[in-house]
């Protein structure tokens, strides 16, 4: 079965004092390393968000415009950029038939694209699957989408002018998406140092991530000074990141 990925990095990290979660490590390895694991099957990557850095060969890097605009403009972005790679690429003219889309601070979302690839394979996944956890949560930003309906959802909202700052629920809310359940803690993410720990997540390995004398006593997981701002990562667009 023939996917491409997209996976975003791109959240301002607010409560975790703006240490980017793409950097954060997991098992000896980054989370998004865990995450390019995790869509090692897709034909193409596409990797959302902030300079990511040393890449494998062949994952495209872009950056949402503007920066920060929330996870909707962010797949947008993705969409975009595997779209020019196809019309350069003459392997692979053809977008694949389906999109994952995938958040970088879920450490075990391994087991959930898997499950999302086996109920793919079983039945034909219609506008698209998402995950969803055992405690009943959906989660949009590990889904296994139809690429043309994904690319319809974008050049709607753009039509719009309603890309920018919005949720990835506002963004896929006309699919008849079927609900994936998924293994427990596969979705799990880390949008705090608390969470982080609860995960066995750690700072980079440049030392400037977890470290509990960096919180703010009144705001545990943010550092001294750093304002409240939104997380592109937060998939319904009410919460900070």
């Amino acid at each position: 079965m023939e996917f491409d990925a997209v996976i975003l990095t791109g959240g301002r990290s607010s409560r975790l004092g703006g240490v980017p979660k793409s950097g954060l490590m997991h098992d000896g390895a980054t989370l998004l390393e865990l995450a390019l694991q995790a869509a090692r099957g897709a034909v193409a990557v596409a990797v959302v968000g902030p300079d990511p850095g040393t890449l494998p060969e062949g994952v495209l890097s872009c950056r949402e415009e503007p920066a920060f605009a929330g996870p909707a403009a962010a797949v947008a972005a993705g969409i975009s950029a595997l779209e020019r790679h196809r019309s350069r690429d003459p392997r692979h003219p053809a977008a694949a038939p389906l999109t994952l889309v995938l958040a970088v601070d879920m450490p075990r979302a391994d087991a959930a694209v898997g499950r999302l690839l086996a109920a793919a394979a079983e039945a034909p996944p219609g506008d698209g699957l998402m995950a969803v956890s055992a405690d009943g949560r959906r989660q949009p930003l590990v889904g296994l989408y139809s690429t043309a309906a994904l690319q319809r959802c974008v050049a709607d909202a753009r039509q719009r002018g309603e890309l920018d700052n919005a949720s990835i629920f506002a963004l896929l809310a006309r699919l008849e998406v079927r609900e994936v359940s998924v293994p427990k803690g596969s979705t799990d993410d880390v949008d705090t140092w608390d969470d982080a720990s609860a995960l066995g997540v750690t700072g980079p390995v440049n030392g400037h991530g977890f470290d509990g004398h960096h919180r703010d006593s009144h705001n545990p997981g943010l550092r001294p000074g750093v304002p409240p701002l939104n997380s592109t990562l937060e998939a319904n667009g009410e919460k900070p990141g």
